[in-house]
Parts: structure tokens; sequence; C-alpha cells
């Protein structure tokens, strides 16, 4: 007798891998995330894409608001074009995320996933920040 976990069997180690390494080309967790901003490396643009009440009622600090239906490249000129955007919504419940991640993808700009969004950033126990931060983009409508 066996249960549902083992019903099916484990993929091949090789196989394994390289779900597992790809998985990580699309994705970033809120430690390594909050780990990266308070160590000061930039290497990332972290970006909230819900709206901008959203944004500013709370927000991860150090993340720029836009939504991701205003993901267009005159806005995004500002960044050179291998610019790794690392995105995020409300969390799993919400896939704005997603679609802003296939706006980044057709613009041919690197994105990832914040896995779990403000939810995860939550369930972490990191702070949130409020209003709108210094050098934020233009408050679109």
């Amino acid at each position: 007798m066996s249960s549902y976990v083992t019903d099916v069997s484990a993929a091949p180690s090789e196989i394994a891998l390289a779900h597992f390494e790809a998985r990580l080309t699309f994705e970033a967790d809120c430690w390594d995330v909050h780990d990266a901003m308070r160590r000061g490396l930039k290497d990332f643009v972290l970006l909230d894409v819900r709206g901008p009440d959203a944004y500013q009622k709370a927000h991860i600090p150090g993340a720029v608001n836009l939504p991701y239906g205003k993901i267009i490249e005159r806005k995004l000129s500002d960044w050179p074009k291998d610019t790794l955007f690392v995105v995020y919504c409300a969390g799993p419940h919400c896939n704005a995320a997603n679609k802003a991640a296939v706006r980044f993808a057709r613009l041919g700009r690197p994105v990832k996933e914040l896995i779990g969004g403000m939810t995860g950033w939550a369930d972490e126990g990191f702070p949130y920040a409020h209003g709108v931060e210094e050098g934020q983009l233009e408050q679109v409508a």
C-alpha cells in the first residue's frame, strides 16, 4: 500500500534538476529580495504592479509603482534593456504579476515574479512602506 505522495514516482534527478533550475529563472523569493535590498545590492528593479491607491496604502520598501496595464517601452526608457525587473502584486490570489511578466517578456525585457507578492512579504514578517517613495515614477491614473 502506498500514499498519494508515492503513487507517482519522483522524476529522475537530471529531470528534477532541470525543472527546479528553470523555476529559479522565473521566480525570486521574498527573503532573497529583502536581503539584496537590505545590503544595497541594486541589480534589479522591484516593481509593484498594482494600482497607485493600493501602492500608497502599503508596498514593499524600495519598490517602484507601475500598474501592469501601464507597462510600455516608453515608461521603461530610463532603465537599460538588460535591467532585471522583479514584479509583484497582492499575492497568490492575484495574477497582476503574471500579466506584468507577460508584458515585460513581450517587450524583450528580463523579468522574474516575486513569489507570494505582498502576502509572501508579510508572511516573512518584513515591514511595509506607505505613501509614495522618492524617485517614484510619475503617478499614472
